[in-house]
Protein backbone atom coordinates (compact mmCIF):
# COMPACT_ATOMS: atom_id res chain seq x y z
CA UNK A 1 0.00 0.00 0.00
CA UNK A 2 1.36 3.35 -0.93
CA UNK A 3 1.94 5.80 1.83
CA UNK A 4 0.62 8.80 2.18
CA UNK A 5 1.95 12.57 2.15
CA UNK A 6 1.00 12.37 5.86
CA UNK A 7 2.83 9.28 6.96
CA UNK A 8 5.80 10.83 4.31
CA UNK A 9 6.38 13.69 5.33
CA UNK A 10 6.01 12.83 9.71
CA UNK A 11 8.67 9.94 8.75
CA UNK A 12 10.96 12.91 7.34
CA UNK A 13 10.25 15.28 9.97
CA UNK A 14 11.21 12.48 12.50
CA UNK A 15 14.02 10.74 11.47
CA UNK A 16 17.52 11.01 12.19
CA UNK A 17 19.94 13.49 10.62
CA UNK A 18 21.88 10.12 10.29
CA UNK A 19 19.29 8.65 8.10
CA UNK A 20 17.83 11.37 6.11
CA UNK A 21 19.81 10.92 2.77
CA UNK A 22 18.95 7.37 2.53
CA UNK A 23 14.98 8.46 2.76
CA UNK A 24 15.47 11.32 0.72
CA UNK A 25 16.95 8.90 -2.36
CA UNK A 26 13.74 6.27 -0.98
CA UNK A 27 11.24 9.37 -2.04
CA UNK A 28 13.03 11.65 -4.59
CA UNK A 29 11.12 10.22 -7.63
CA UNK A 30 7.79 10.88 -6.03
CA UNK A 31 5.71 13.60 -8.01
CA UNK A 32 2.88 14.69 -5.15
CA UNK A 33 4.00 17.80 -4.29
CA UNK A 34 3.82 17.43 -0.75
CA UNK A 35 6.44 14.49 -0.83
CA UNK A 36 8.36 16.90 -3.10
CA UNK A 37 8.16 19.78 -0.57
CA UNK A 38 8.84 17.31 2.75
CA UNK A 39 12.10 16.05 0.84
CA UNK A 40 13.10 19.89 -0.02
CA UNK A 41 12.74 20.28 3.64
CA UNK A 42 14.76 17.43 4.03
CA UNK A 43 17.98 18.20 1.89
CA UNK A 44 17.91 21.39 3.79
CA UNK A 45 18.19 20.25 6.98
CA UNK A 46 20.96 18.03 5.96
CA UNK A 47 22.71 21.44 4.10
CA UNK A 48 21.86 23.24 7.54
CA UNK A 49 23.17 19.96 9.40
CA UNK A 50 26.71 19.86 7.10
CA UNK A 51 27.33 23.48 7.42
CA UNK A 52 27.07 23.82 11.70
CA UNK A 53 29.41 20.38 11.06
CA UNK A 54 31.71 22.87 9.47
CA UNK A 55 31.34 25.80 12.09
CA UNK A 56 31.76 23.88 14.32
CA UNK A 57 35.23 22.62 13.49
CA UNK A 58 36.41 26.25 12.58
CA UNK A 59 35.59 26.85 16.60
CA UNK A 60 38.00 24.81 17.27
CA UNK A 61 41.07 26.24 15.61
CA UNK A 62 42.32 27.59 18.72
CA UNK A 63 42.40 24.53 20.87
CA UNK A 64 44.19 22.58 17.13
CA UNK A 65 46.78 25.16 17.40
CA UNK A 66 47.75 24.39 21.20
CA UNK A 67 46.84 20.87 20.84
CA UNK A 68 50.01 19.81 22.36
CA UNK A 69 48.49 21.46 25.68
CA UNK A 70 46.39 18.29 27.44
CA UNK A 71 43.96 20.43 29.08
CA UNK A 72 42.82 23.57 27.08
CA UNK A 73 40.32 25.89 29.49
CA UNK A 74 37.95 28.23 27.97
CA UNK A 75 37.04 31.41 30.23
CA UNK A 76 34.25 33.54 30.31
CA UNK A 77 31.72 35.63 31.98
CA UNK A 78 28.29 36.67 31.98
CA UNK A 79 27.08 39.86 34.30
CA UNK A 80 29.52 43.07 33.78
CA UNK A 81 26.51 45.53 33.10
CA UNK A 82 23.68 44.84 34.84
CA UNK A 83 22.41 46.92 37.71
CA UNK A 84 21.54 43.84 39.84
CA UNK A 85 23.47 40.29 40.87
CA UNK A 86 26.47 38.78 40.57
CA UNK A 87 28.98 38.04 38.29
CA UNK A 88 29.70 35.37 37.08
CA UNK A 89 32.16 33.24 35.38
CA UNK A 90 32.42 30.15 33.74
CA UNK A 91 35.88 27.49 33.27
CA UNK A 92 35.33 24.97 30.54
CA UNK A 93 38.00 22.19 29.97
CA UNK A 94 36.33 19.96 26.90
CA UNK A 95 37.63 16.91 25.51
CA UNK A 96 39.92 17.07 22.50
CA UNK A 97 38.55 17.28 19.14
CA UNK A 98 34.96 18.11 20.98
CA UNK A 99 31.99 17.87 18.52
CA UNK A 100 29.16 19.55 20.86
CA UNK A 101 27.17 21.32 17.84
CA UNK A 102 25.74 24.61 17.90
CA UNK A 103 28.18 26.31 20.90
CA UNK A 104 27.95 29.91 20.39
CA UNK A 105 28.55 33.43 21.96
CA UNK A 106 25.80 32.91 24.58
CA UNK A 107 24.00 36.00 23.55
CA UNK A 108 23.52 34.88 19.80
CA UNK A 109 21.42 31.59 21.09
CA UNK A 110 17.90 31.22 22.41
CA UNK A 111 17.35 30.50 25.98
CA UNK A 112 15.80 26.97 24.67
CA UNK A 113 19.47 26.63 22.98
CA UNK A 114 21.31 27.60 25.95
CA UNK A 115 19.63 25.10 28.19
CA UNK A 116 20.07 22.46 26.14
CA UNK A 117 23.56 22.96 25.31
CA UNK A 118 24.31 23.70 28.97
CA UNK A 119 23.14 19.81 29.99
CA UNK A 120 25.29 18.68 27.11
CA UNK A 121 28.65 20.36 28.17
CA UNK A 122 27.80 19.54 32.03
CA UNK A 123 28.05 16.02 31.28
CA UNK A 124 30.74 15.94 28.22
CA UNK A 125 33.20 18.65 29.50
CA UNK A 126 36.75 16.89 30.97
CA UNK A 127 35.88 19.31 33.82
CA UNK A 128 33.48 22.90 34.91
CA UNK A 129 34.37 25.95 37.04
CA UNK A 130 32.15 28.45 38.05
CA UNK A 131 33.21 31.77 40.13
CA UNK A 132 31.24 34.60 41.50
CA UNK A 133 31.28 37.54 42.53
CA UNK A 134 28.92 39.22 45.18
CA UNK A 135 27.10 42.91 44.03
CA UNK A 136 29.08 44.15 47.20
CA UNK A 137 31.84 43.32 46.44
CA UNK A 138 31.52 44.81 42.87
CA UNK A 139 30.98 47.93 44.86
CA UNK A 140 34.04 47.73 47.08
CA UNK A 141 36.87 46.66 44.34
CA UNK A 142 35.20 47.92 40.72
CA UNK A 143 33.30 45.66 38.28
CA UNK A 144 36.54 44.98 36.24
CA UNK A 145 38.45 43.50 39.75
CA UNK A 146 35.67 41.85 40.56
CA UNK A 147 35.30 39.94 37.21
CA UNK A 148 38.98 39.18 37.49
CA UNK A 149 37.85 37.28 41.09
CA UNK A 150 35.35 35.62 39.77
CA UNK A 151 37.46 34.06 37.24
CA UNK A 152 40.19 33.21 39.35
CA UNK A 153 37.60 31.53 41.09
CA UNK A 154 36.22 29.47 38.03
CA UNK A 155 39.53 28.35 37.19
CA UNK A 156 39.87 26.99 41.02
CA UNK A 157 36.96 25.08 40.94
CA UNK A 158 38.48 23.10 38.14
CA UNK A 159 38.70 19.41 39.02
CA UNK A 160 41.88 19.28 37.01
CA UNK A 161 44.45 21.99 36.47
CA UNK A 162 44.79 23.39 33.10
CA UNK A 163 47.90 23.69 31.24
CA UNK A 164 46.41 26.87 28.95
CA UNK A 165 43.66 29.35 29.34
CA UNK A 166 41.83 30.61 25.98
CA UNK A 167 40.24 33.98 27.25
CA UNK A 168 37.23 36.22 25.88
CA UNK A 169 39.48 39.40 25.50
CA UNK A 170 40.94 39.52 28.94
CA UNK A 171 44.36 38.83 30.50
CA UNK A 172 43.61 37.80 34.32
CA UNK A 173 45.97 39.16 37.02
CA UNK A 174 47.49 36.93 39.48
CA UNK A 175 47.39 33.77 36.94
CA UNK A 176 50.86 31.57 36.38
CA UNK A 177 48.81 29.42 33.65
CA UNK A 178 49.66 30.76 30.37
CA UNK A 179 46.87 32.77 28.86
CA UNK A 180 45.89 33.55 25.58
CA UNK A 181 43.39 36.34 25.35
CA UNK A 182 40.99 36.13 22.09
CA UNK A 183 38.54 39.53 21.27
CA UNK A 184 35.11 38.11 20.73
CA UNK A 185 37.03 34.93 21.22
CA UNK A 186 33.26 33.22 22.40
CA UNK A 187 32.27 33.16 19.21
CA UNK A 188 35.47 32.32 17.63
CA UNK A 189 36.72 29.29 20.50
CA UNK A 190 34.74 26.23 21.15
CA UNK A 191 35.83 26.13 24.85
CA UNK A 192 35.13 29.94 25.75
CA UNK A 193 31.48 29.47 24.02
CA UNK A 194 30.87 27.12 26.29
CA UNK A 195 32.07 28.70 28.94
CA UNK A 196 30.13 31.72 27.69
CA UNK A 197 26.85 29.33 27.77
CA UNK A 198 27.45 27.90 31.66
CA UNK A 199 28.27 31.09 32.92
CA UNK A 200 24.71 32.83 31.62
CA UNK A 201 22.58 30.12 31.84
CA UNK A 202 24.17 29.55 35.58
CA UNK A 203 23.58 33.30 36.42
CA UNK A 204 19.77 33.58 34.76
CA UNK A 205 18.93 30.81 36.90
CA UNK A 206 20.22 32.56 39.79
CA UNK A 207 18.18 35.65 38.86
CA UNK A 208 14.83 33.89 38.47
CA UNK A 209 15.64 32.71 41.96
CA UNK A 210 16.04 36.41 43.29
CA UNK A 211 13.17 37.24 41.27
CA UNK A 212 10.84 35.21 43.79
CA UNK A 213 12.37 37.12 46.58
CA UNK A 214 12.62 40.44 45.21
CA UNK A 215 9.54 40.60 42.37
CA UNK A 216 9.18 43.99 42.15
CA UNK A 217 12.10 44.45 39.77
CA UNK A 218 11.40 41.92 37.71
CA UNK A 219 14.64 39.67 37.53
CA UNK A 220 12.97 37.02 35.96
CA UNK A 221 12.86 38.65 32.82
CA UNK A 222 15.54 41.85 32.93
CA UNK A 223 18.17 39.17 34.53
CA UNK A 224 19.56 42.56 36.63
CA UNK A 225 19.65 44.56 33.39
CA UNK A 226 18.71 47.95 33.37
CA UNK A 227 15.12 47.45 31.53
CA UNK A 228 12.45 50.03 32.04
CA UNK A 229 10.35 48.28 34.34
CA UNK A 230 13.22 47.81 36.54
CA UNK A 231 14.04 51.26 36.43
CA UNK A 232 10.57 52.43 37.08
CA UNK A 233 11.14 49.73 40.11
CA UNK A 234 14.04 51.26 41.10
CA UNK A 235 12.56 54.61 41.41
CA UNK A 236 9.85 53.49 43.15
CA UNK A 237 10.86 51.45 45.79
CA UNK A 238 14.61 51.72 46.06
CA UNK A 239 17.24 49.58 45.98
CA UNK A 240 17.10 45.88 46.99
CA UNK A 241 20.20 43.74 48.82
CA UNK A 242 21.07 42.40 45.24
CA UNK A 243 21.53 45.84 43.46
CA UNK A 244 25.18 47.15 43.21
CA UNK A 245 25.12 50.53 44.87
CA UNK A 246 27.59 51.99 42.43
CA UNK A 247 25.73 51.35 39.20
CA UNK A 248 22.32 52.72 40.49
CA UNK A 249 23.37 56.43 41.37
CA UNK A 250 21.58 57.88 38.45
CA UNK A 251 18.48 55.97 39.33
CA UNK A 252 17.92 56.43 43.04
CA UNK A 253 19.18 57.25 46.68
CA UNK A 254 21.38 54.65 47.62
CA UNK A 255 21.87 55.51 51.18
Amino acid sequence: MRENIREITEKLQAAAIEELPVLLIKYTDDERTGVRSAVDKGRRRILAYEMEVARSKELQKYEQEYAAYEYVCGIDEVGRGPLAGPVVAGAVILPKNCDILYINDSKKLSEKKREELYDIIMERAVSVGIGYSTPERIDEINILQATYEAMREAIGKLAVMPDLLLNDAVTIPQVSVRQVPIIKGDAKSISIGAASIVAKVTRDRLMVQYDEVYPEYGFASNKGYGAQVHVDALRKYGPCPIHRRSFITHFCETE
